[in-house]
């Protein structure tokens, strides 16, 4: 029927006579012109719906389940139980990474896969004479876990976050924070001499810090407080009492010294705290480091990441555009879902969210990751959800690098790890079969006793890729590192060295790059003291694990000859890659009619003078005018898009969308 485009078309009148079809040309019976118009202005309005920052979901499945072979349900290595939060470490120090499950109605678990037998299998056995057995706690009902070396004995030690049934407030049983001393893992909360810092509140997320460089690790507990009782801990060693090479650990709580002594809770502000938090209907935490191991929040305007009107959940970092900057993205339980890129203009630091409809469509979300699943050199997130009062299947995305515009946001096909009916309450990545491609571990529970599921990827096998495990100057795994790969052909790449992420969870110690038919030329690690190492990576190091040691002399290790930095990049007399400047090298490079020349993180763009109106300003390459305040607050943050100008076809395409949705109110 003709009649529902009247509307838009602006009018009726007197259908036009059918066109004559020409001499010599079979033809069926002509259609009206009326009824020509109206199909090409559907095409046209629908053209926003293929909008390249959407996509439509591939047909291809990322995952296949391979539980019932590598960790088949039973009563030792996969009870059918509530399970929350996992980590990933080394934890019988045979240079393999295990998997630390939280469980909640049951015993923790800490599952190794036996290469013999293809399969994980759980090291605290229902054994007491096992040195893992008191790993398991069946009396803490553990939701969140985390590992980071506290004492400086190169070993991580294992922090489980405990509830014991307390919603919010004071619990009856503390946390636990187990470390090997005499050949069995030990609780040192259970110390005398830590007893007065034993957590005894009901917390809601734990992630690890070296917030003073020094290679031992703080321990941050953001707490579920019951108005003003609870607040957050940050939990280290006190080094002149202690005594590691006795067994001796005091810990202290500095969390006031370090100002991070918050509260979340019922009405109370939230917290998206270092790697891993929970905001619950009060504004996000960002702590920046002052550098002298205190920290400010620095969440609100301008940064705009404090997101005060949600529930955040699962959290994860990564440069998704390959700008060398680290961006965020995040959760909020039933509210929408935010996508962060890191931007600065004039000098400011500020965040924008990048969020497209589909991305952001609100869900019962608890656990959220990033990686490159494919070793496409691209990388995806991953929702997982909890079926909450009804159906809730978790959800994929591809985050595409474009040369100077935001990334594409592609939904993917998760297959068998969409779990519609998963109770979806932790997930963790790591590549514990070393075949170079990252695998998926599922935990569930809150609501129903489920078993764990794991998820193999089934694209991207002949991918070339390449895996890095940056070390402390103890030895031990060096979280909160960040790590630059630069490649022959695509530009450089960074990862952080996970300290807490996901939601409860936190990720191997492993900086992990999918490079796809590329090869990596060269990296630089830069530790949480400020210390840098670049090294050259040879081809013969593709599709293999790199160890990086602490630099132990005053300066550092400079490579001892000179580095391929790759397209964009030039090696530094100090011997580090850093970004060429273009525009500075050649001054005339950009032609008369965009005479301006920005310089750009691995190449430079040229564009026309731009001026902006009141409250606006230059984006930070210059090409677009933003509002001066990135987020407005309200639902959704994405609208602040909006407002940036775009080229006129794009806003021929963004007004016929306006069209049409407007329509269909």
């Amino acid at each position: 029927s003709p009649g529902p485009w009247r509307s838009c078309r602006g009018g009726t009148g007197p259908r036009p006579s059918p066109a004559k079809p020409r001499s010599g040309v079979a033809q069926a019976e002509p259609m009206s012109v009326w009824f020509q118009v109206p199909r090409m202005l559907l095409l046209l309005w629908l053209l926003p719906l293929a909008w390249p920052g959407e996509g439509s979901q591939r047909s291809e499945p990322m995952f296949t389940a391979v539980t019932s072979h590598v960790l088949p349900p039973d009563y030792d290595s996969n009870p059918t139980q509530l399970n929350y939060g996992m980590a990933v470490t080394d934890v019988d120090a045979d240079g393999d990474l295990e998997i630390v499950v939280a469980g909640y109605n049951g015993p923790n678990l800490v599952l190794k896969y036996d290469r013999a037998r293809q399969r994980l299998v759980n090291l605290a056995r229902d054994e007491r004479s096992s040195p893992y057995y008191a790993l398991r706690d069946r009396q803490g009902n553990a939701i969140g876990v985390t590992a980071c070396d506290i004492d400086g004995d190169g070993r991580e030690e294992i922090y489980f976050l405990n509830t014991n049934n307390a919603f919010s407030g004071l619990a009856t049983y503390t946390d636990k924070l187990f470390k090997l001393r005499a050949g069995r893992w030990e609780d040192l909360l259970s110390d005398e001499v830590n007893r007065a810092v034993a957590s005894r509140f009901a917390g809601r997320s734990v992630a690890c810090v070296d917030r003073a460089g020094s290679g031992r690790y703080a321990i941050y507990i953001a707490n579920y407080a019951n108005n003003n009782l609870g607040p957050h801990v940050l939990l280290e060693m006190d080094v002149a009492a202690s005594d590691p090479a006795r067994g001796i650990v005091v810990l202290t709580d500095v969390a006031a010294e370090a100002g991070v002594n918050k509260y979340t809770g019922p009405g109370q502000p939230g917290g998206l705290s270092l790697q891993g938090g929970e905001g619950v209907n009060g504004p996000n935490f960002l702590f920046h480091n002052q550098g002298d191991g205190s920290f400010v929040d620095v969440a609100a305007a301008p940064v705009s990441l404090d997101d005060p009107y949600q529930h955040g959940r699962g959290v994860a970092l990564a440069d998704f555009n390959r700008d060398g900057k680290v961006d965020i993205v995040y959760g909020n339980w039933n509210g929408p879902h935010r996508l962060y890129l890191q931007m600065s203009t004039s000098g400011r630091v500020r965040f924008r969210d990048i969020a497209t409809p589909k991305f952001s469509m609100p869900s019962p979300v608890r656990t959220v990751l990033a990686a490159d699943f494919d070793n496409n050199q691209e990388l995806e997130v991953f929702f997982n959800n909890i079926a909450y009062r009804g159906s809730s299947a978790n959800r994929l995305f591809r985050i595409i690098r474009r040369e100077h515009l935001d990334p594409v946001i592609e939904e993917l096909n998760p297959g068998e790890a969409m779990e519609p009916e998963g109770r979806g309450t932790g997930g963790v990545v790591t590549d514990f079969d070393g075949d170079g491609l990252l695998d998926l571990i599922l935990s569930h529970g809150e609501s129903m006793a489920q078993p764990l599921s794991v998820f193999r990827g089934t694209q991207g096998a002949g991918n070339n890729w390449l895996r890095v495990i940056p070390r402390t100057r103890f030895g031990a795994f060096a979280r909160g590192a960040r790590v630059v790969l630069f490649t022959r052909r695509s530009g450089a790449h960074l990862r952080i060295i996970d300290g807490g992420s996901g939601y409860l969870c936190e990720m191997e110690p492993v900086a992990h790059f999918g490079l796809g038919q590329d090869e990596a030329s060269s990296l630089e690690v830069t530790w949480p003291d400020g210390r840098v190492v670049t090294r050259a990576v040879s081809s013969t190091e593709t599709n293999s694990v790199l160890e990086i040691p602490y630099p132990q002399g005053a300066e550092g290790q400079l490579p001892p000859t000179l580095l391929e930095c790759g397209q964009g990049f030039s090696q530094h007399e100090n011997g580090r890659c850093v970004d060429r400047d273009e525009c500075a090298e050649f001054p005339f490079v950009c032609p008369r009619e965009k005479p301006l020349c920005s310089n750009t993180y691995s190449g430079y763009r040229c564009h026309s003078n731009r001026r902006c109106s009141r409250g606006f300003e230059p984006s930070e390459d210059g090409t677009a005018c933003v509002a001066q305040v990135a987020f407005f607050g309200g639902y959704p943050s994405a609208g602040s898009q909006l407002w940036a100008w775009r080229p006129p076809s794009s806003l021929l395409s963004l007004g016929l969308g306006l069209c049409l949705h407007f329509y269909a109110l």
